[in-house]
């Protein structure tokens, strides 16, 4: 009898994003598809996102384009260009009525108002990155709208709250491309195989360690920050244990998560509120985090439990391994 090949070249593909997502459809019983579209929508947007990151430095993508976004930060060439990559595969895919970015001052309307669903988008997070080749990403937050479908989307369909998003997620352009993503049940990661053009699934159901010894920060606002967090941080020095930033939230996160450690932006002087946005940066990867067994607060409550006041609303974010974010919360009671 014949044995089955076993070299790699021929060994199975794996589950790809799409068949995965059919599946997860399948399981329940009242799923119509939309949300399922919406998600290979993303996809979709990510892969062409992935191959604008990957040959940036050979067609003049790199540098900024002498603009500002309304957050008053320099746009980068390939910001604008994940913006409109997004902004066109979420609308011509039908499902989303409205979306939000962080490149956009207002609402983005798609003119599909039949769509059950809004966006709020980070399309390329960790700009400061891209000229030097260091890892970026996209964050994500699916919401189903509020307003009756066939009407025009309002503000409404975007301040419901952290609780109410029915799938959040990101796109990590590093050394791969990964696609992590969630809709309620389970984490999964899924890394692009530009061989075949597929995401296929790498880790699936992702559960991030209860402790850990990483610990991320802009040590240049040390200073800035308020004297209970400045002595939660000598203590993680006096354990040894080791700082790691990239300067992208999702890069940052994401090690985070797998590895076991805290990622930390308090209030400053300069940013008393924060400096990272609540709708498309904190809520998605809150979401995420609860699901994993992580934990995300701001000073004073959990990030999901914040009230949205406002589409670029900013906030202090200490996110990950729950051992970690606690004994932080202590320092700050």
């Amino acid at each position: 009898m014949s044995t089955a090949p076993s070299h790699p070249l021929v060994m199975p593909l794996g589950t790809t994003l799409d068949r995965y997502i059919l599946h997860r459809q399948n399981a329940f019983a009242f799923a119509t598809g939309e949300l399922s579209q919406l998600l290979r929508d993303i996809a979709l947007a990510g892969k062409i996102v992935h191959r604008e990151v990957n040959r940036a430095g050979l067609i003049d993508l790199t540098g900024d384009m002498g603009l500002q976004n309304v957050q008053g930060e320099a746009q980068q060439k390939l910001d604008v260009i994940a913006d409109i990559r997004f902004r066109r595969a979420l609308t011509n895919g039908g499902e989303v009525c409205a979306l939000i970015s962080e490149e956009e001052e207002g609402i983005i309307f798609t003119g599909n108002n039949k769509g059950k669903y809004v966006v709020a988008i980070d399309p390329l997070d960790g700009s400061s990155n891209i000229d030097v080749n260091v890892s970026i990403g996209t964050i994500f937050s699916i919401y189903r709208r509020v307003t009756p479908v066939g009407s025009e989307p309002t503000l409404d369909d975007f301040m419901q709250g952290g609780h109410e998003q029915v799938a959040a997620g990101y796109i990590l352009f590093g050394s791969s491309t990964m696609l992590v993503y969630t809709t309620g049940h389970s984490v999964n990661g899924f890394t692009y195989d530009t061989s075949v053009g597929e995401f296929i699934l790498s880790h699936p159901n992702i559960k991030t360690p209860q402790n850990g010894a990483i610990y991320s920060y802009n040590d240049g606002n040390l200073n800035a920050y308020a004297e209970p967090v400045q002595r939660y941080l000598a203590a993680c020095r006096e354990r040894q244990y080791s700082a790691r930033y990239i300067g992208s939230l999702v890069a940052d996160f994401h090690r985070n998560l797998l590895k076991g450690g805290i990622y930390l932006y308090p209030p400053t002087a300069k940013n008393p509120n924060g400096k990272l946005r609540l709708l498309y940066e904190c809520y998605p990867l809150a979401f995420i985090a609860g699901i994993t067994g992580c934990l995300a607060v701001n000073d004073t409550e959990a990030i999901l439990n914040i009230k949205p006041t406002s589409l670029h609303q900013r906030t202090p974010l200490y996110i990950g391994a729950p051992a970690m974010v606690e004994e932080l919360m202590g320092y700050l009671v």
